[in-house]
């Protein structure tokens, strides 16, 4: 399948210029199909829900006749799924970098805000003899919807703390502001951040027991002292409502900046206390939470008035359907 491009337009900064860059590998007795075409097919398909070489070309057999003459292809027969297969298991590491080059300059991302950090194991590949499945360490951008790159994560889902310096490394965090579950507040994780011009956003459970218990005893209700009355606080108050989803949605956040003397944590700035408060349309049942976190955030950068509160719901509380899925999910797709 060649793709007359003599004939077409290519946007230098599309899709199908980034997958011009990558190096075909293959011998050239018997090509019969140009690699970036192959890898356009790839996208078109995995972004419909596509996720074997066997769904790819069925997928890209189904409209045959529209692939044909949109990409203006001169060979009609199209590839079997082994062609597929093979492209991704010899091409990785480039398709990767294309896929991120051409992410990375959409005006989106260029714009967005937070970086997500979500670890999952892939759907369906927990098997008798593997019980870990494939595990992914995601980046993604939650305001726009789209995963900016994913590394595989070994065994153990604890080896995301291992992944997580390796995959920032590799992105842009200037201006950034990074959210993630437990896992991933670290003391290590945090200083790469800010040295790389970021800022970061973590909660602090069980896995920080220390960071944790000196939040909430800040935040518990103070008895006041005879003679003294109560003691003074910096504590400044936002709350939200949002409805979405057949539920309501209350968020109260508190902050304070009291214990950043007092923290072993590099470049805290604040502190906060978040409570949430879901109301279920259907069923009328409520469902309350609280958390604790911390952030390199200063009170003029995120003041809670100014939608603190959401910002600090991403941290490992968001989940979003992202409209692209860029790297290992091409690149992990399941074999046949």
């Amino acid at each position: 399948m060649e793709c007359n491009t003599s004939e077409l337009v290519i946007d230098s900064g599309s899709l199908y210029s980034h997958f011009m860059k990558v190096t075909d590998q293959r011998k050239k007795r018997g090509v019969r199909y140009q690699l970036p075409t192959l890898l356009l097919l790839i996208v078109l398909a995995k972004i419909c829900g596509e996720d074997k070489p066997s769904g790819i070309a069925d997928w890209v057999h189904g409209r045959k006749e529209m692939l044909l003459k949109v990409l203006q292809l001169k060979y009609p027969r199209l590839p079997d799924h082994s062609t597929y297969e093979r492209i991704l298991a010899s091409h990785a590491p480039e398709i990767d970098k294309a896929v991120s080059g051409y992410l990375g300059k959409l005006p989106a991302v260029e714009q967005a805000q937070i970086i997500s950090l979500d670890g999952k194991t892939a759907r369906g590949t927990i098997t008798a003899k593997d019980r870990f499945g494939v595990h992914l360490l995601s980046a993604y951008l939650p305001e726009a919807g789209i995963v900016l790159k994913q590394l595989p994560v070994e065994k153990e889902k604890e080896n995301e703390i291992v992944v997580a310096p390796q995959l920032l490394a590799s992105l842009n965090l200037e201006e950034k502001v990074v959210v993630g579950d437990a896992m991933q507040t670290q003391r290590a994780l945090s200083s790469q951040i800010v040295d790389a011009g970021g800022e970061y956003v973590w909660i602090a459970k069980d896995n920080q027991p220390k960071t944790r218990e000196a939040i909430e005893l800040l935040f518990a209700p103070q008895k006041p002292v005879r003679g003294q009355g109560r003691p003074p606080m910096d504590f400044v108050t936002a709350q939200t409502t949002e409805k979405a989803h057949g539920r309501l949605e209350e968020r109260r956040i508190t902050v304070s900046h009291m214990l950043n003397e007092y923290m072993d944590w590099p470049s805290v700035q604040q502190v906060f206390k978040l409570e949430r408060r879901f109301t279920y349309a259907s069923s009328g049942k409520v469902h309350h939470e609280i958390q604790y976190g911390l952030t390199s955030l200063n009170a003029k950068q995120a003041p809670p008035p100014k939608d603190y509160s959401n910002l600090f719901a991403l941290s490992g509380a968001l989940k979003t359907d992202c409209i692209i899925v860029a790297t290992s999910p091409f690149v992990k797709i399941k074999q046949e």
